[in-house]
């Protein structure tokens, strides 16, 4: 029996506010994320953040929630169930969240008890960042290491590079350019702080945060900067647009440190005094559409990209339960 394991970020229980704190205490704990010291990290979380910011957060989750509950969530359960079918016998597949149900621990448990002969691992997260990726591959470890019997393990650190997925946007975009002549595409990714890529710097002089992005090489093929861009130009080639008519963002910072540049909202407000007025915006660092997807990019910068002075907003949708997405992991699994 081979065991497929995909992991998703995770999502609150419900919308209410009591499970978004306790979801915000669980995933802003993680040492990956917030990486200061833990007294620091403590207090952060717990005397400021999560009891301020949970209230807010709730009533943006209950406009993203539906009759089944939160979209990441379902989608996930919708593409473990269709996995399973296309993979078949020989195969158990199951899906984890890193923070809140189905908790990692508990649906390793049961695989461990089906005697594995493989495990293989593939978070959620098209692009590699240690905030993500790594925090799961870390949990996986450290819940495996009490085990007495270890399968053979294999991850997969990271699939923007496969071609189904550029494929996928492409096609998904094609239908709004039927009706739209849109003047620019904007490819908006979840932010990290830049400490956060320096650190991922083993060679501690190649991140520059400048041209050394432009291109994936053997020293930067793990960096997460480097390769959202890459996404993006291979998005772009597929969808065949002209230099200049695209473009890359990073979203969702947070506190006073220096994040992953340009911004989003800023790039907008700049877009719009070039001329810009239609714009087909991308979210691919997500492969459910979410808060960071549905209410941040589709609706909060539409209205900031209106506000502006902008005509058209429209938001792609991200591979959420759709065939192409169970064809790409079905791919990851047979060849890992």
């Amino acid at each position: 029996m081979i065991g497929v394991l995909l992991v998703n970020l995770g999502t609150p229980d419900d919308p209410g506010t009591p499970s978004v704190r306790k979801y915000l205490r669980e995933f802003l704990m993680d040492g990956r994320v917030i990486d200061i010291p833990y007294p620091f990290r403590y207090l952060l979380v717990n005397g400021i953040i999560a009891p301020f910011r949970a209230p807010q957060s709730a009533k943006i989750y209950k406009e993203l929630w539906e009759e089944r509950g939160s979209p990441l969530k379902f989608y996930g359960e919708d593409v473990c169930a269709s996995l399973t079918e296309k993979l078949g016998d020989g195969y158990m597949v199951r899906l984890a969240m890193r923070y809140q149900s189905p908790d990692l621990k508990s649906v390793m448990s049961e695989m461990q008890t089906a005697n594995l002969k493989k495990l293989i691992v593939i978070p959620f997260f098209p692009q590699y960042a240690s905030a993500t990726t790594g925090s799961v591959y870390e949990r996986v470890m450290e819940i495996m290491s009490d085990w007495q019997i270890m399968p053979s393990l294999s991850m997969v650190s990271y699939f923007y590079q496969h071609p189904i997925f550029a494929k996928y946007f492409a096609d998904k975009a094609a239908n709004y350019q039927k009706d739209v002549d849109f003047d620019y595409y904007l490819f908006s990714y979840h932010g990290v702080p830049e400490r956060h890529i320096r650190k991922g710097d083993i060679t501690k002089n190649t991140c520059v945060f400048g041209t050394c992005c432009e291109t994936i090489t053997e020293k930067n093929h793990s960096c997460y900067r480097a390769q959202c861009h890459e996404t993006t130009r291979l998005i772009a080639a597929e969808m065949g647009l002209k230099p200049g008519t695209f473009g890359t963002a990073f979203q969702s910072r947070l506190g006073r440190d220096p994040w992953l540049q340009p911004y989003t909202d800023e790039t907008i407000k700049k877009l719009v005094k070039e001329g810009k007025k239609k714009i087909l915006a991308f979210s691919p660092a997500f492969v459910a559409d979410c808060l960071e997807t549905t209410i941040e990019v589709g609706e909060e910068y539409k209205e900031l990209f209106e506000e502006a002075g902008g005509e058209h907003w429209q938001l792609v949708e991200s591979l959420n339960n759709s065939p192409e997405y169970v064809a790409l992991l079905e791919d990851l699994v047979k060849n890992s």
